[in-house]
């Protein structure tokens, strides 16, 4: 396993090579020695492994011992630690080459005492490095009950990351997946974006080696922990124990999601209760809402997010888990955002949107627009995309209901004006604000079908096309030159389409009050897509 071993430096101040020397590749001597190979046949690359400390008489080649050079080179492609040689009986010497090639390599050449023995060698160091392994499993499995017992006491995130500045001896902090700080001890790199990406264990950063491990739990990645050096280097070994803190991290964030998911539904159905106008007496509402930690005893706003995808046709059930997965990091995300600016909001995360009662007394639209921003920061690695509606701010706990469905109504009109990705706000509507407060979808059906006649169920291509006619034509104030420009018809087509439409819908060139109609009747199809 990696990790396990001696150093080529710590082999040689073992007892059975007294008395060796070291003749070249200084630089390699924090290389890892896991492993013991004696070399007495010529073709030894195809049983040399990574990690391996190579014993050899120099037998093999004693005829022809400039092949050594070649060889160091082959050794060390294939990981080899170092090669220890025992010289005078089949060769007096290593050829200068290969010493110069050992200190390029940084590969250690050490030439052993002619009153070594090959199997003290082998049975000494193999027994250090046993008693090295057993001696990190030990503390490995020390460290796991320290990190467990924390878990069963109790601790959270924070207990964990305090133990592991104690273990390792530097600033340690946890993550989520999207780089969010859950938990830190010590000072936060300030490089942590860039140590969240790439591969886990140790990688170098300048000059500075930093260990980063995921936390999964099954198939869910939870986030990193992220160690960087304090008073010592870390090492590989430091990496297996964050491994195993990995392990208690990912059982606390699932126990904590576990809770979180029980108290969510009890929230999330008191919050749908007061939004339904179900709650209950004001008094007792805003008294349970306060033993949730929620301050609805001033003026509100209702926020609704809602992930875009939601809002497609034909979204199947082959995307239903990740959508269902994209739903959960919404939010929360947006209840982290939310809850750093006020801890007192309200907040729920419903299977289809987030709904949260904002602090009304500074723009609710605006904070909803910086708050959109700091999501659409935390989720970049997401791919999916959201849309926020606000409502008129409201002075009491009985008037939630009707702003609730203000939000969802600036939700849905805005973006079929604007599209994805959207912030609107109730008073922004302007006269679809007005389309919206009809309460009776069938009448403002029947509007549109009397005032555009066969224009107004028709789906093919030319009543399509009509219908964009007449709403440029409307938009330029009746400029026909303006019209076909933007349309890019022929002057005298337009000329055409325009009788052809006042023969099907009435005078409206002429008549100003018929263009009102007309221009409202396009507007609750593009409101409600009627």
């Amino acid at each position: 396993m990696l990790g396990y071993g001696l150093t080529v430096a710590e082999v040689l101040e073992s007892s059975s090579l007294a008395g060796s020397s070291l003749l070249a590749g200084k630089e390699g001597l924090g290389r890892l020695v896991q492993r013991l190979n004696v070399m007495e046949v010529p073709d030894i690359l195809p049983w040399v492994k990574p990690h391996e400390l190579l014993l050899t008489t120099g037998y093999p080649l004693r005829n022809n011992p400039e092949q050594l050079v070649a060889l160091l080179a082959e050794l060390d492609a294939r990981g080899l630690a170092a090669v220890a040689v025992k010289l005078g009986r089949y060769l007096d010497e290593l050829p200068p080459a290969m010493l110069t090639a050992a200190d390029e390599l940084g590969i250690p050449l050490i030439q052993l005492p002619d009153h070594v023995s090959f199997d003290d060698v082998i049975n000494q160091v193999l027994t250090d490095i046993l008693n090295r392994q057993a001696a990190l499993l030990a503390r490995t499995e020390q460290v796991h009950h320290a990190l467990v017992q924390i878990v069963l006491d109790g601790g959270g995130l924070q207990e964990v990351t305090d133990e592991l500045v104690r273990l390792l001896g530097g600033p340690v902090c946890v993550t989520d997946p999207g780089g969010r700080v859950l938990a830190a001890s010590g000072q936060v790199p300030a490089n942590l974006a860039a140590l969240l990406h790439g591969r886990a264990g140790l990688r170098r950063y300048g000059d500075v080696e930093t260990a980063v491990v995921r936390i999964v739990a099954g198939s869910l990645d939870h986030g990193r922990i992220v160690a960087v050096p304090g008073d010592r280097e870390l090492t590989s070994q430091d990496v297996q124990i964050l491994e195993r803190a990995a392990t208690v991290a990912a059982l606390v964030i699932t126990k904590q999601l576990a809770v979180a998911a029980v108290e969510g539904r009890y929230q999330g159905d008191f919050l749908r209760d007061i939004l339904s106008g179900r709650g209950g007496p004001g008094e007792s509402v805003l008294a349970h809402a306060v033993s949730l930690g929620w301050d609805i005893d001033r003026s509100l706003a209702v926020l609704v997010v809602e992930l875009d995808e939601l809002s497609a046709p034909g979204t199947g059930s082959a995307r239903a888990g990740e959508l269902r997965r994209a739903q959960e990091r919404l939010a929360g995300a947006w209840g982290a955002a939310l809850r750093a600016r006020d801890p007192r909001t309200a907040v729920v995360g419903y299977s289809l949107e987030v709904v949260a009662l904002v602090d009304g007394s500074a723009d609710p639209v605006e904070a909803a627009r910086q708050l959109a921003a700091t999501v659409t920061a935390d989720l970049t690695a997401s791919k999916h995309s959201f849309s926020v509606g606000v409502s008129r701010v409201v002075g009491n706990v009985a008037a939630l209901p009707g702003a609730y469905e203000q939000s969802r109504q600036a939700l849905r009109v805005g973006r079929r004006m604007h599209g994805r990705q959207v912030v609107a706000g109730f008073d922004e509507l302007g006269v679809y604000r007005l389309l919206s407060l009809v309460p009776d979808g069938d009448e403002l059906h029947s509007f549109v079908r009397e005032t555009l006649g066969p224009l107004a169920d028709g789906d093919d291509a030319e009543s399509r096309d009509l219908r964009r006619t007449l709403q440029v034509l409307l938009d330029t104030n009746l400029n026909v030159a303006e019209t076909a420009r933007v349309l890019h018809y022929h002057y005298n087509t337009l000329r055409y389409r325009i009788g052809k439409l006042e023969r099907m819908l009435g005078p409206f060139t002429a008549d100003p009050h018929l263009r009102l109609n007309l221009a409202l009747a396009l507007q609750v199809i593009q409101m409600r897509g009627i």
